[in-house]
């Protein structure tokens, strides 16, 4: 089966953005960047499934009803680990169950810590591996069995400028291997699967979420120097990347990683 072109490809370009009739899941979507991704597929007329872990169900519950209310759209929220295959699966079969299909998943859960090398333990190596790469595989593998039956799919994965170049000062040797591994599973993934869906990633640079304004003065203001752009960027300023992904007016790009870094990684 070749790579799905939609029925329309010569349709005005913003209509091919439109996700109306699409049911979207988003991994880690209760804050920070996941939580962009699920307001920017809303607003582009997605119904939309957030995924969390650790979040406070009552502050779930209030961002699934305050965006329905903004956008018009369909949002439910479930409680799930990606850490774990079973959790995962069962709650991806669970949005098919409740929506009736499942068009995109974005897979954006990740975890960071800054850990000297020579003092990593299983455990420690496991935490960030578990999340930003298993999850990453269990999430694809949970949304692959539902597109092959499909026949169409899109799977977005949150990846990161780590997984280009070496962060400094921090030490974060798991996190930056990770995120690399990460890519290259959504690589291997879009070749593999390429018959029914489409695989690509976002690798953000420094983007203003609450673990960056908890660094010392100090390391903040050495990232600011690296960075072309002179600014870090809102969370808001990524959703647009992820609704271009989500939508048929990329419907020939899979495989691909695009940067969001505001010159970062070029310097």
């Amino acid at each position: 089966m070749p790579l799905f072109r939609p029925p329309n490809p010569e349709q005005n370009v913003l209509g091919q953005f439109c996700l109306k009739g699409k049911i979207a899941a988003v991994t880690g979507g209760a804050k920070g960047i996941g939580l962009e991704i699920v307001r920017g597929l809303a607003e582009a007329g997605a119904d939309v499934a957030i995924i969390y872990s650790t979040s406070d169900s009552n502050a779930v519950a209030a961002l699934v009803d305050e965006i329905s209310k903004a956008t018009g759209q369909t949002l439910r929220a479930y409680k799930s680990d990606v850490r774990k295959r079973s959790s995962i699966a069962a709650t991806i079969d669970q949005i098919v169950d409740d929506f009736g299909r499942i068009d995109v998943v974005v897979a954006n859960s990740g975890v960071c810590a800054d850990i000297p090398n020579l003092e990593y333990t299983e455990e420690t190596w496991a935490n960030n591996n578990s999340v930003n790469y298993d999850g990453v595989m269990w999430t694809a593998q949970a949304a692959g069995k539902h597109f092959k039956a499909q026949g169409k799919g899109n799977l977005i994965v949150t990846a990161s400028v780590s997984a280009t170049l070496v962060n400094i000062p921090q030490r974060q040797a798991a996190y930056n291997a990770s995120k690399a591994a990460a890519i290259h599973l959504a690589k291997s993934l879009a070749v593999e699967w390429v018959d029914f869906a489409r695989v690509n990633c976002v690798s953000p640079g420094f983007i203003e979420t609450d673990m960056l304004f908890t660094q010392p003065k100090e390391r903040f203001e050495k990232w600011m120097s690296m960075i072309p752009g002179g600014r870090m960027a809102r969370a808001s300023e990524l959703k647009g990347v992820y609704v271009f992904l989500a939508s048929d007016a990329c419907c020939y790009m899979t495989g691909a990683d695009i940067i969001v870094d505001g010159g970062y990684t070029l310097t």
